[in-house]
């Protein structure tokens, strides 16, 4: 996979590196056929008029893979939390995705964690991992040429 998170140790701290696929354009026929169907996390957008890309949902997945995360979470028919549907609804043709694979239950949580800390600190849906004092995140954004 060349969208993955890798994990390095030093001491009592946990260091990720994210390696981000492309935004890609929400479309359930694509994301069946090109998104792989094993665990990871997944960041999801709409568009503005403007061009600008909001963040509207952190995601992970595990035993269901992300193909098929991304395509309940990006279909307002599929989804079920109202204001979530609202969003689709709303942003329909603008909806945007993002992912990044990884096979460890603990770093895709630490990882989670990490970017609900940065984008909702008081939120606090999901727990870390426990296994480190510290986690640290490096964020890889491939060329963004193709698909928008």
């Amino acid at each position: 996979m060349k969208y993955f998170i890798e994990r390095r140790e030093k001491d009592d701290d946990g260091y990720f590196t994210v390696h981000w696929s492309p935004l890609f354009k929400a479309d359930k026929y694509e994301i069946h056929q090109n998104v792989p169907a094993v665990g990871g996390v997944a960041e999801m957008y709409y568009r503005e008029e403007g061009g600008h890309f909001v963040l509207f949902r952190l995601a992970r997945s595990w035993y269901g893979g992300i193909r098929a995360v991304l395509r309940q979470n990006t279909d307002p028919d599929e989804e079920k939390d109202p204001l979530m549907r609202a969003i689709l609804e709303t942003h329909k043709g603008s909806i945007y995705y993002r992912y990044s694979t990884c096979d460890i239950l603990e770093d895709i949580d630490d990882v989670l964690f990490f970017l609900y800390e940065c984008f909702s600190p008081d939120s606090n849906p999901v727990d870390h991992s426990g296994r480190y004092d510290h986690i640290w995140l490096n964020e890889v954004d491939p060329p963004q040429k193709e698909r928008l």
